[in-house]
């Protein structure tokens, strides 16, 4: 007996971000639901870092994001919003960056290994990216390239570059900080497992052997990377601790994130010197 399809769970993601709005594919929806995700669901790679695999499979995603009360890095986070986008009616087209945040501007340049999104609207297409850990958008970006966009958190702004491709940047301090680029060449599904086989498995990604945890506040950002936890507020200067205990770990992936912690976590007692 075959099995059944699979049918997207809406209803369960909208509850899991807390959204109750109008159900149509419009632009005021989108900004919403943008704003809501990355402060529901956080960002964390505690599969790869305890050695499993991520799968990718629609009814996966949905049960450990959404059912599970986990997180998950980008092709887990934007291959769900994708779907809840489609299942409102939105064209949503995934593209695939090449990250450039934390290299010196003279680096070679990174495999792609970043997933997005690009929204078709009535008021002209939107970068939509509720993937990128700490410095996550918190608002869908208008492709206008050179023009700063302001967000609930940093300004934005998309850089056309020589060879045709776009740069994100965000705007940090008195400068503007590379993020990643990347232009509109369209990604299907499959696209994007060798991606993900590359970033939770091989040994050269840091998702393998570094946590990074990221989730956004109404007006700040909470991030963890491996043992240093940082509270950003607005108007505030940063508040940083170091995590001194795997008790406490848990505390706070549990408490500030919000996270089920997954069975085996003890995995990475280790990693982190714990």
């Amino acid at each position: 007996m075959a099995d059944a399809p699979y049918t997207f769970a809406l209803d369960a993601y909208l509850a899991r971000i807390g959204y109750a709005g109008p159900r149509e594919p419009t632009l005021a929806v989108l900004r919403e639901l943008h704003r809501l995700h990355p402060q529901a669901i956080p960002f964390e790679n505690l599969t790869p870092l305890m050695g499993g695999m991520v799968s990718l499979a629609p009814e996966d995603i949905l049960a450990k994001l959404v059912a599970g009360g986990r997180g998950g890095y980008c092709y887990e986070q934007n291959g769900l919003f994708q779907t809840a986008l489609e299942a409102l009616g939105f064209n949503v087209t995934g593209l695939a960056a090449r990250v450039r945040w934390g290299a010196p501007d003279d680096a070679p340049l990174r495999p792609r290994t970043h997933m997005l999104l690009r929204v078709e609207l009535p008021e002209g297409p939107y970068l939509a990216d509720v993937g990128f850990g700490g410095l996550v958008l918190t608002t869908p970006l208008r492709f206008e390239p050179h023009r700063a966009q302001d967000t609930p958190h940093e300004r934005f702004r998309l850089a056309p570059l020589e060879d045709g491709f776009l740069e994100l940047q965000a705007e940090i301090g008195d400068g503007w900080r590379a993020l990643y680029r990347f232009d509109l060449t369209p990604h299907i599904a499959a696209d994007y497992e060798p991606l993900n086989w590359f970033s939770g498995s091989h040994p050269a990604s840091p998702f393998t052997f570094t946590l990074s945890v990221a989730r956004t506040l109404p007006e700040g950002r909470l991030t963890l990377g491996n043992r240093r936890f940082v509270r950003r507020q607005a108007g505030q200067a940063p508040a940083e601790r170091m995590i001194d205990s795997f008790e406490e770990l848990t505390a706070v992936l549990s408490g500030d994130f919000g996270i089920r912690l997954p069975d085996g976590i003890e995995a990475i007692r280790g990693k982190l010197g714990l």
